[in-house]
């Protein structure tokens, strides 16, 4: 109870701040962070969870289903059809880089062996856009930059789990829920393509029957549906859920664009309450000792990974590339850890392999530091493109036609719309006349 009386208190002053969170460099993010570290062990004292507790893996796994479904919700194939070479050259050649990068740093600076140098390097190639919402969520920011950023993010936690898993096994895990074999994992992971397609593909099929279909007020609850079904299908069957929910947004949204419509606002609520639960938790598990843990080569490994490794990965895979060199900067510096590498971290100490809390404490204080300077960053770098105010990021609309309705106001967050008439309303009067 004092966990969820942190929690209400931390969303209460979040909502509260949230305007003028978007138009400084405070982080609505680093709040639940900084609340959940003051509560802990490490200070007052109010609560006392470590890694391996139910709570902290039930969070972690119901955040990170939850934002891949609403992640794969989304993508836009027409979209991406048209404009997927800067992602793929992000993909293709940025993260592999950014991987061997940090395992590069992670076994010569750390001393960790090989196998657990390439699990820290895959654990944290993911990114994360919540934590640059600034960039990713305003108008003024250039299409193709927020895309980039969008389409990467959305993919390479897919891309990094099954390497993460396989890593796992290769390290040797002594704990008896993890899995060791390699057509075990597999097996998992396919079932959890399947499960992502088929699902939503046989809900669209009961919703075109003559005498089924949902009020208009029920129609959110549709995809909620689908994505409760699908989470709790991957755990009885042993799928892998975090596949599944990204596939299956991806599906869902293709083949019923009007369920996607109508579940978006309250996908996004969704989402922000996982995410910002998530953290508070995670926050609850950095504790000094734990920065005390790591070493100095571990803190230079930390340095590297967010100021040079990503960047220069990056970098590297814009060359020649279309996008002027402020975007390519831009999109560089922002690649901000995120909830896949929270529940991939998790992954990782629970395993039980030899080097599993010296790997665990590098990948967290390396989330925690990513955090905390990306999502104050944002709007500052943001403002280099001379924004005003945030607008949601269009699927497949360029620029100059995705927001007719007029600008979004203050304060709003990526995926809000704003009514046609208030959008009248902010223009002057004789403009209205006309």
């Amino acid at each position: 109870m004092v966990l969820i009386a942190v929690f209400g208190v931390a969303l209460l002053a979040a909502v509260l701040i949230s305007g003028l969170a978007a138009r400084t460099v405070l982080s609505t993010s680093l709040l639940f962070l900084l609340a959940g570290a003051l509560v802990s062990d490490g200070f007052l004292g109010l609560i006392h969870i470590n890694p391996n507790d139910p709570i902290v893996v039930v969070t972690a796994d119901l955040a990170l289903f939850t934002v891949l479904f609403t992640d794969g919700m989304h993508v836009s194939f027409p979209a991406l059809r048209g404009a997927w070479r800067n992602p793929a050259r992000a993909l293709g050649l940025g993260m592999p880089l950014a991987f061997i990068g940090m395992a590069l740093a992670t076994h010569f600076l750390v001393g960790l062996n090989w196998t657990t140098s390439l699990l820290v390097g895959a654990v944290l190639a993911p990114t994360d856009p919540v934590f640059a919402s600034a960039i990713v969520g305003r108008k003024e920011v250039p299409a193709r930059l927020r895309q980039l950023l969008n389409v990467e993010s959305g993919l390479n936690d897919g891309l990094a789990l099954p390497v993460v898993l396989v890593l796992i096994a290769a390290a040797g895990p002594t704990s008896p829920t993890a899995e060791s074999s390699l057509t075990v994992i597999g097996l998992e992971l396919l079932g959890g393509l399947a499960l992502g397609v088929v699902l939503p593909l046989l809900v669209n099929l009961l919703v075109r029957v003559p005498l089924l279909g949902a009020e208009a007020k029920l129609q959110p609850l549709l995809p909620l549906a689908t994505g409760v079904i699908l989470y709790a299908a991957c755990h009885l069957t042993g799928a892998n859920p975090y596949l599944a929910a990204f596939s299956a947004g991806a599906v869902l949204a293709s083949v019923s664009p009007q369920a996607k419509q109508s579940f978006e606002p309250l996908g996004e609520a969704l989402a922000e309450l996982s995410k910002f639960a998530a953290l508070l938790v995670f926050g609850a598990l950095l504790t000094p000792r734990l920065f005390g843990d790591l070493s100095l080569g571990g803190y230079a490994a930390v340095v590297l990974a967010i100021v040079l490794i990503r960047p220069a990965s990056l970098l590297l895979s814009l060359l020649r590339s279309r996008i002027d060199r402020r975007e390519q900067l831009v999109a560089a510096w922002f690649g901000p850890k995120g909830f896949a590498s929270v529940v991939y971290g998790l992954l990782v100490l629970q395993a039980g392999i030899p080097e599993g809390e010296q790997a665990y404490t590098l990948i967290a204080v390396c989330i925690a530091f990513s955090i905390a300077l990306h999502s104050s960053s944002d709007v500052p770098v943001a403002r280099l493109f001379r924004v005003e105010d945030l607008v949601p990021v269009p699927d497949d609309q360029d620029e100059t036609t995705a927001h007719p309705e007029g600008p979004a106001p203050a304060g709003a967050r990526p995926g809000d719309t704003v009514p046609a008439q208030r959008a009248a309303d902010t223009l002057p009067a004789a403009t209205k006349e006309t």
